[in-house]
């Protein structure tokens, strides 16, 4: 074990010596499988067997139970029946064992409450002990060589610079027992987690300077601010995490009382998350793997694009046209790398980027090499593919494997091969290729992915310090009239924003006739007339909203009529000049707490799939970043001789906002700016506080 200092979860994941509570001498058992997997995986330490029906197991010494092994254990495995689980774990408690495995469920038939999970997790936190499982099928320490598992597999022990947290056992045993392309510093199937949580293996993960990069298949935070402060450390070491969250359909939205409570369900607080520490996220578990090897080898992506090189013109075509889908963008060459390139190709082929370097196969080996390289060398270059289907036992492919290996020690940029057919049988070159530092990443779209990833981390790492906006508000004053208050009227959802200065257009209450042609008169036509009815959350959807009032008569007859059908209460309002219409709004999250949502605004809120998400507070170059993320974004630049917005003031207000979303949290459950309007100037049309 190359580790000095003792971590607080070394007695699971890495222990000095593991008892095998279940141990069994008949093969194809977990009982059996379990003792022959220490074995294969190399551990150096101390085992025990407990089995009282045999002398040993495989060589591996048994004694009848726990209080008879000669020394305490720091890990003790627990492969029996639910039924012995709890006498199991109390007498591992009491024979001194620091930590524990649970293969079984934990689950009884017609059990009483609190019921055994309840139980064996009450004990184990009174013993401060921790649990891998239950439920789970244990984990590989391959820096360590501590193999827990209670079934066979065929992996060889090859460390390796990826940890994996996965809370599908599955997709543990598909990626762990599969592709020896992913060599793993730790693989962990953490169950139930009963007192440990997948926040507490990425920390001790990051803490490992042999990991890389930590991927997750998962299901759900069980313990959020661990998992916020295991993301935030992770980030802080600059160890990238790669996460395929599923669950992410959520039906929570038919209580929301506003437009951005309607679109955010629990997925959006996680993609913020991810957004605040640069999670790399991915939708499959074929784009998991691919993106795990890419960042595995240690290599940062630099500035610009990404330059690839091809043995056919028409896969060329194949992954400009997936290059767009996938949002990465090719690095433009200079005009130097063109003429060196052109030099070394046969006639008719083009230097361009991405390139296509078949001709006649003359020395393609050299060829190759050297044209791969000269893009690698570009200054707009910032990572590389060698896109070819290459399979064993062909002598042209081993030459395209030579090649790729004779450009990756000449470049400390990402370099990898890619397969646009992800069932081509190259277990051997791969291998090889994978031995040199070279990943295969099998599937045109799933290296895309994984590329994007490379360039968004590295986007991530070069992010500036971002200051959120000073706040002069009294936050205590304006939380005690708040508080409890449900869901606030317009008037008073505007006097809140302007204690954190965020711009609104001018308007007055109103009650009659008289006093709505007053306001307009003092505001100026033309004019917008609001029903201010209790309980009308959404004006527009009960016709309680008249735009571009132009003179008294027309504004008494809007009056009489909003009067008439929603009640004598209402609000004049300047008109705003047309302009950019965003959505601004916050949803508190039960796990995360507040999340700031940001898209297009009016009615197309809840029509364009446009909008971006972060946590709070934040300062205004995260504001201008998330900008950059809307597909609405050129509008803000002017078009069609619409002046442009003022891009500083609208991120200045953006992070005011986040800052009072964040000094309301306890108080303010939803909160709703709808249209927030931006032209020549920028202020909130209407707003919506839920307390």
């Amino acid at each position: 074990m190359n580790k000095v200092s003792r971590h607080r979860l070394d007695p699971l994941l890495s222990p000095r010596s593991i008892a095998f509570v279940g141990a069994s001498t008949r093969p194809d058992t977990p009982g059996n499988d379990m003792i022959r997997m220490i074995r294969r995986g190399g551990y150096k330490g101390t085992v025990f067997a407990v089995n009282p029906n045999a002398k040993d197991i495989d060589g591996v010494p048994c004694f009848p139970s726990l209080r008879d092994l000669p020394s305490p254990p720091d890990l003790a495995v627990l492969a029996v029946k639910n039924e012995r689980l709890e006498e199991a774990l109390n007498q591992a408690i009491e024979a001194g064992a620091k930590a524990a495995v649970i293969f079984a469920s934990a689950q009884l038939e017609g059990d009483t409450s609190p019921n055994l999970s309840q139980r064996l997790a009450e004990r184990a936190r009174a013993a401060q002990m921790p649990i891998c499982g239950p439920n789970c099928m244990g984990f590989y320490n391959d820096l360590d060589n501590v193999w827990i598992c209670g079934f066979p597999s065929p992996r060889v022990p090859r460390p390796g610079s990826i940890a994996l947290i996965a809370h599908s056992g599955s997709v543990f045993g598909s990626l762990a027992h599969n592709d020896p392309r992913l060599r793993f510093a730790l693989a962990v199937s953490p169950g139930q987690e009963l007192t440990l949580t997948i926040a507490d293996y990425i920390s001790y993960a990051v803490d490992r300077p042999e990991v890389n990069v930590v991927g997750l298949f998962m299901e759900t935070a069980r313990d959020p601010a661990g998992f916020r402060a295991a993301l935030e450390k992770a980030a802080s070491r600059e160890v990238p995490v790669v996460a395929l969250k599923v669950g992410r359909t959520d039906a929570a939205a038919k209580a929301a009382l506003t437009h951005t409570g309607a679109i955010a369900g629990s997925d959006t607080a996680y993609q913020a998350l991810f957004d605040r520490y640069g999670v790399l996220r991915v939708e499959t578990i074929d784009e998991l793997a691919a993106t795990l090897m890419l960042m595995a080898e240690g290599r940062r992506a630099g500035p610009g694009g990404l330059v690839s090189i091809h043995d056919s013109g028409g896969e060329r075509e194949l992954i400009i046209d997936l290059a767009e889908r996938a949002g990465v963008d090719f690095a433009k060459i200079s005009d130097q790398t063109r003429q060196s390139v052109a030099a070394r190709l046969e006639p008719g082929l083009e230097a361009d980027n991405p390139l296509d370097a078949w001709g006649t196969g003359k020395d393609f080996v050299p060829q190759f090499a050297a044209c791969f390289e000269d893009l690698m060398k570009d200054g707009n270059a910032s990572i590389g593919l060698f896109a070819a289907d290459i399979r064993d036992g062909y002598y042209l492919h081993k030459g395209f494997a030579d090649a790729a290996m004779i450009v990756a020690p000449r470049t400390e940029k990402p370099i990898a091969v890619v397969t646009n057919y992800t069932q081509v049988r190259h277990d051997t070159i791969a291998s090889t290729l994978s031995d040199a530092g070279v990943p295969v990443l099998d599937g045109t779209f799933n290296a895309l992915v994984a590329v994007r990833g490379a360039l968004a981390y590295r986007d991530f790492l070069a992010r500036p310090k971002d200051i959120a906006a000073a706040s002069t508000a009294n936050v205590n004053t304006i939380k005690e009239r708040i508080a409890g208050r449900g869901t606030l009227s317009e008037i008073e959802s505007l006097a809140v924003l302007a204690a954190w200065n965020i711009p609104f257009v001018k308007h007055q209450p109103v009650a009659s006739r008289n006093e709505a042609i007053a306001a307009a008169r003092q505001i100026g036509f033309p004019v917008v007339l609001k029903t201010a009815a209790q309980n009308v959350a959404h004006k527009s959807d009960v016709g309680g909203v008249s735009l571009d009032i132009a003179d008294d008569a027309a504004l008494i007859a809007a009056y009489d009529d909003t009067a008439a059908r929603l009640g004598a209460k209402a609000v004049v309002a300047q008109q705003m000049p047309a302009g950019v219409e965003l959505s601004l709004g916050m949803v508190r999250d039960p796990q995360f707490g507040p999340v700031i949502v940001i898209g297009a605004g009016g009615i197309l809120v809840e029509l364009l799939d446009d909008r971006v998400s972060t946590l709070p507070p934040f300062g205004p170059a995260t504001a201008l970043r998330l900008l950059n993320r809307l597909k609405l974004r050129k509008l803000l630049e002017g078009m069609r001789s619409r002046p442009p917005v003022d891009l500083k003031r609208l991120a200045e207000t953006l992070s005011r906002f986040s800052v009072m979303c964040d000094a309301l949290k306890d108080v303010v459950v939803e909160i709703d700016i709808n249209p927030l309007v931006c032209g020549a100037d920028i202020a909130a049309v209407d707003a919506l506080i839920v307390t």
